[in-house]
């Protein structure tokens, strides 16, 4: 009689081993599946912010090429001089008027 009892009192002991292996194991998959899945999150939010900058590099790309090839044509770079640097031809007067925003 006394072997049924110890024999029931090591499956219990295994089986309750065992569980808690299992336990260990399960939660260690299901933290390492939580961490992967914050950096999948993390690496989409940061592809949507470079996504954004790219468009807004490329569009300032586009207006610095637009400037470079204004700037190849000599009348605008005369102008261009003229309003920004306040540069003037001979026997020319300059006369700046303030902007009146109200």
């Amino acid at each position: 009689m006394k072997r049924r009892v110890s024999t029931k009192k090591f499956a219990k002991r295994r089986l309750c081993v065992l569980f808690c292996v299992l336990v260990l194991v399960v939660s260690y998959f299901v933290g390492t599946i939580f961490q992967d899945w914050v950096q999948i999150v993390s690496n989409k939010q940061q592809i949507l912010s470079l996504n954004e900058k790219h468009e807004v590099l490329l569009s300032e790309e586009e207006s610095l090429k637009s400037e470079v090839t204004k700037l190849h044509d000599v009348n605008y770079v005369a102008r261009y001089a003229r309003e920004k640097y306040m540069y003037s031809l001979p026997n020319e007067i300059i006369i700046k008027i303030p902007n009146s925003t109200n």
